[in-house]
């Protein structure tokens, strides 16, 4: 069964740091794409960031480009999405979602409903003013 967990999220003050994980279990760490999205109230989720492992590609949402770095640990089957410099807009309860193997998710953009098949509970990030 796969299944991902979210950790990391927290209050945070506008300017500091957090750093997201994605623990993945239940497949093969080696062929999977894995996204980071958000969901602030009354908004639809967004595609954040994503990892494809088969070429180690990423991408960003034009908003974080710049302050957030995802990457993967494959001695852990973790992803993490590091977060520096987070705005009053970066508050959101932030999810993980995987395909795997690595099909159509994170091939051409971020959108949530292309090829994520598995998705994680999600963490909440608050960031004050």
């Amino acid at each position: 069964e796969v299944q991902l967990v979210e950790s990391g999220g927290g209050l945070v003050q506008a300017g500091g740091s957090l750093t997201l994980s994605c623990a993945a279990s239940g497949f093969a760490f080696d062929d999977y794409a894995i996204g980071w999205f958000r969901q602030a109230p009354g908004k639809e989720r967004e595609g954040v960031s994503c990892i494809s492992s088969p070429d180690g590609s990423t991408r960003y949402t034009d908003s974080v480009k710049g302050r957030f770095t995802i990457s993967s640990d494959s001695a852990k089957n973790t992803v993490y999405l590091q977060m520096n410099n987070l705005k009053l807009e970066d508050a959101a309860v932030y999810y993980c979602a995987a395909e795997t193997p690595a099909v159509l998710a994170c091939l051409v953009d971020l959108e949530p409903g292309r090829g994520y098949d598995y998705w994680g509970q999600g963490t909440q990030v608050t960031v004050s003013s």
